[in-house]
This record gives structure tokens, sequence and C-alpha cells, in this order.
């Protein structure tokens, strides 16, 4: 018997889960260094890491990185120690949503990503959706938190697929577009501007 590409799919998925749950993350938030570093790291908008100029080619560094990986309350990202912050200038975000998987259908919609580095995020009110506009095209540009004030920016390929999975609800007197996941409704915008 085949299995189709949704299988392989889902296959994937879980195995990801599977392997995040067995996994033990780092206590960020209950570590406060004082002492702070610049060593020159740097995301690009590609979701590429660098050192120094330097495109970081080894993704078990990479992961290792990220693992300690927070955005703070004043925005900036800092890869998180008991002994030190380390500075991690971030062109966009530092993660990319690169690919979806949904489940159910309307108020019922569950929608799974995993990220360029396989981050496996559930969407929903624990980790919702941010809808900012993109600086060229005005055009709604999908984030999901992830962990630690961490966001994912979705690529083009998983943002049509969430506008595929939205939906036009009315809340009170607004009719808006949007998709719903884990119960949770995340408006991208007017209805008219869609209609």
């Amino acid at each position: 018997m085949t299995s189709s590409p949704a299988d392989a799919r889902l296959a994937e998925l879980t195995r990801l889960i599977e392997s995040a749950a067995a996994e033990r993350p780092r206590p960020l938030e209950q570590w406060q260094p004082s002492r702070l570093a610049d060593i020159g790291l740097e995301i690009t908008a590609d979701g590429l890491w660098h050192y120094q100029d330097s495109p970081i080619r080894r993704p078990t560094l990479v992961r290792l990185f990220a693992s300690i990986l927070r955005r703070e309350a004043d925005g900036k990202h800092y890869l998180v120690t008991p002994a030190e912050k380390v500075l991690v200038r971030v062109a966009d975000a530092p993660l990319l949503a690169v690919e979806l998987w949904a489940q159910g259908a309307g108020s019922a919609l569950d929608l799974s990503f995993r990220t360029n580095l396989d981050d496996v995020v559930l969407a929903g009110p624990d980790q919702p959706f941010e809808f900012r506009p993109d600086p060229k095209t005005a055009a709604p540009r999908p984030y999901i938190h992830v962990r630690h004030g961490l966001l994912a920016r979705a690529t083009r390929s998983v943002y049509l697929e969430i506008v595929e999975h939205g939906s036009i609800e009315t809340r009170g007197e607004d009719r808006q577009f949007g998709v719903w996941s884990r119960g949770a409704f995340f408006a991208m915008a007017s209805a008219e501007a869609v209609e």
C-alpha cells in the first residue's frame, strides 16, 4: 500500500512532536544574568544565522543557539545562559514557519506549524497569530508565537495555505476575514478588503 504525501507529512509532524516532547526545555525565564555581550550574531530576514557577517553553516549549532534564544520586553533578542546574555540582531523574525498542517474545519480548525528549525507549534490562545502589514505591500504578514517571546514568520507558501483556511466572521458590527485555530479566531483583514 502506497502512502500519500499527506500521510507522509502527518508522520513527519508526529515524529517532530514526539521528539519535541522528549526534550526538556531550558528554563530561560529563570535566568537573569547581569553580564551582556555583543559578539556579532545576526539572523537575517530569510532565517539564516550569521556570526560576524559569515553564515553559520552547521544546523546543529544553529539549533543549539535557538534553544537558548529569547525576546525580551525591549523587543531585542538574546542568547541567554545563567551567566551571560548575548545580543542577537534579528532583521524580521528569528524563525520561519515553513510547513502547515490543518485538521478540522471552521471554528473546529487546528493549525500546526513546523519552523525552519523543526519547532512544532499548534496555533491557538496560548500561541497566537499576529498579523502585521508588509512594509512594501501593506498586505497582512502572519507571525506565530513559538516560545520565549519568539515569533516565526510564515513563508509565502504557508501564508497562502493559511488564507485557504480563512473565513469571514461577524464580530458585533464588524465583519473580519481571518482564520480559526484551537477555538480562537485571528482576524487578518476587514471582510470588505477581501470581497
